[in-house]
């Protein structure tokens, strides 16, 4: 009997505990590092949230956004552009599935380099405060 109160207790409060932290903003931040080599972070007023390179779009506004669509950014892939085109917009899982793997996401001419992080969704969620309010 003590046994199975023991499991009992166990399981409750593991299952009642704040779960670590997933979505970890401040790590997302961190993360972010390696895509700014490519990646800027640049409000519609022009102010530069975070610096970064040119070699792929501006991703303020990513998530939501329909895929191949910054205006700024002119080096699209046919491929990303039809993704676009049939519907595709970036939220969290599509984001998951790219940042990880481009190449894999979509075709072996993209130039985005396949990012190794603890949980990308760390990231998503440091790339979702930048947008639109909703």
């Amino acid at each position: 009997m003590k046994t199975i109160l023991t499991t009992a207790a166990a399981a409750f409060i593991a299952l009642s505990a704040p779960a670590l932290a997933a979505d970890d903003i401040e790590q997302g931040e961190k993360d972010f590092k390696k895509c700014k080599a490519c990646h800027s972070i640049v409000d519609p007023a022009g102010e530069v949230i975070v610096k970064g390179g040119k070699t792929g779009p501006n991703l303020w506004g990513v998530l939501g956004r329909q895929a191949g669509t910054d205006p700024e950014f002119a080096r699209y892939t046919d491929e990303m552009v039809a993704l676009g085109e049939g519907g595709l917009v970036w939220d969290a899982e599509e984001m998951g599935k790219y940042i990880p793997d481009a190449k894999g996401y979509i075709d072996a001419k993209t130039s985005m380099t396949p990012q190794k992080l603890k949980d990308v969704t760390d990231v998503i969620a440091y790339l979702a405060q930048f947008g639109p309010a909703e």
